[in-house]
């Protein structure tokens, strides 16, 4: 992005549940999170708090043959929410975004068993384009 004359800012890595400085010192044109809101308790406080009129997030799905993820060895790399689609929806419009586009797509594996062969036709992944509704409060 940056090799084409766009300015990237990224956090430094802080917890964004406990500390939304670094999204509400910016005022950012368009703000991108990919699959961040899973990891995260409270995604609505962070949403909120974005200073951006544009977003564009993804989030894994929710998937009815396979558990949360949980890390074995790293206790940040955890999924607190796998969204539905239609909980990430709900979840951006109350928290003062209107979706224009989304998008869903598969995560196949070239593994062996049931699992394998549903994540062939089953979405795993969704991202969406929205746009702070103007009188949303931040």
């Amino acid at each position: 992005m940056e090799e084409n004359e766009y300015t990237v800012i990224n956090t430094k890595g802080e917890d964004l549940d406990t500390n939304q400085t670094a999204l509400r010192e910016e005022n950012y044109n368009v703000f991108t999170g990919f699959e961040i809101f899973e990891h995260l308790l409270s995604p609505f406080t962070v949403l909120k708090s974005i200073k951006a009129n544009k977003l564009v997030a993804s989030v894994p799905l929710r998937l009815w043959f396979s558990s949360a993820y949980k890390s074995k060895t790293d206790l940040w790399d955890r999924h607190y929410h796998e969204f539905e689609d239609w909980q990430f929806d709900w979840l951006l419009e109350k928290a003062g975004w209107k979706i224009m586009d989304r998008e869903k797509w598969t995560n196949p594996t070239n593994k062996i068993g049931i699992r394998p062969i549903l994540r062939r036709f089953t979405p795993r992944y969704y991202i969406v384009y929205a746009e702070r509704i103007k009188n949303s409060k931040n």
